[in-house]
């Protein structure tokens, strides 16, 4: 809900005096509709990336011209020098995550959701300027200042934001459409440290083992009237917390004994399956990093 409250000032103030008026409003709404209906579809109260990379079709794809590729447009993404580009790489990467990966749509919004709402609020203090004035196509007065939108702002956030959700996108798709095991192969043969690659995973890991954890305490407060009422809500949130920190410290001293035990020294190793790369693979690879290049080039 708050996404797409957020997408709907953002977006008006964004296209204001660009575009009609009827339109623009049409257009605010609009997202702000698909991105409500697509993120109330919630079975649970978080997704885990790597089930879904699990089940993904893309995971079949060699990891390493996966990630090559997806990092090169990325790149080609921050550094573009119109909103062009961030469009078309948020459009892409939705068809081959749903499309093509096989991936559901509420899915794919639920895990945008919440980097997409940090992107928003960080757009509105972008597009937003505070000034003695009201010199701006928009004019708010508020605590004896003017917030104004200004053409030159507008222009500026929205290159910064298409920018942003562009290299977003791609990296979503790595951890979407790839496997831990297979990132961190691609790590090792590129000669990343042993002792980074284990940190990387343990953490990524335990932010799952934390959030499911977190969610077996909520579940069980709630049906013990724990959030009846607001002065409950804050009370249990607090003995939840608590009792989390205390669970992670003791998790990591188990996690430490067992390692120990097992005489481990260094390297999470997986077994992982070889994947050829095929002509067709090469062909689309190139193709997406040219046609974005040449996004990324022309001025605006």
């Amino acid at each position: 809900m708050t996404t797409a409250l957020l997408s709907v000032v953002f977006i008006y103030g964004l296209f204001y005096g660009r575009l009609p008026l009827p339109v623009n409003i049409s257009l605010s709404v609009s997202l702000a509709a698909f991105l409500y209906i697509n993120n109330r579809h919630k079975h649970m109260d978080f997704i885990s990336i790597d089930v879904v990379a699990q089940f993904s079709k893309l995971r079949f794809v060699n990891a390493t011209l996966k990630i090559a590729t997806l990092f090169i447009l990325t790149i080609l993404g921050v550094v573009s020098r119109q909103p062009l580009t961030g469009a078309y790489l948020m459009l892409v990467m939705l068809v081959l995550a749903v499309f093509v990966g096989g991936m559901k749509l509420h899915e794919y919004v639920q895990i945008l959701a919440l980097p997409l709402s940090f992107l928003l609020v960080g757009g509105l203090a972008l597009l937003f300027e505070l000034q003695a004035e009201p010199t701006g196509l928009i004019n708010v007065y508020a605590f004896g200042v003017w917030l104004t939108v200004s053409a030159e702002a507008q222009a500026n956030t929205l290159l910064v934001v298409s920018r942003a959700l562009g290299a977003l996108s791609c990296l979503l798709l790595i951890g979407m459409s790839t496997p831990m095991s297979d990132i961190i192969n691609t790590l090792r043969r590129m000669h990343l440290p042993e002792l980074i690659i284990d940190l990387m995973y343990l953490i990524y890991r335990y932010i799952f083992i934390l959030l499911a954890l977190h969610h077996e305490m909520f579940d069980a407060a709630k049906s013990r009237l724990g959030m009846s009422d607001y002065r409950s809500s804050l009370r249990t949130t607090s003995y939840i917390y608590a009792n989390l920190l205390a669970r992670s410290h003791q998790l990591a001293s188990t996690n430490y004994d067992a390692m120990e035990s097992r005489c481990f020294d260094s390297g999470i190793r997986f077994l992982v399956q070889k994947r050829s790369i095929s002509w067709v693979q090469r062909c689309l690879s190139l193709g997406l990093i040219a046609t974005t290049g040449m996004l990324a080039l022309i001025p605006i």
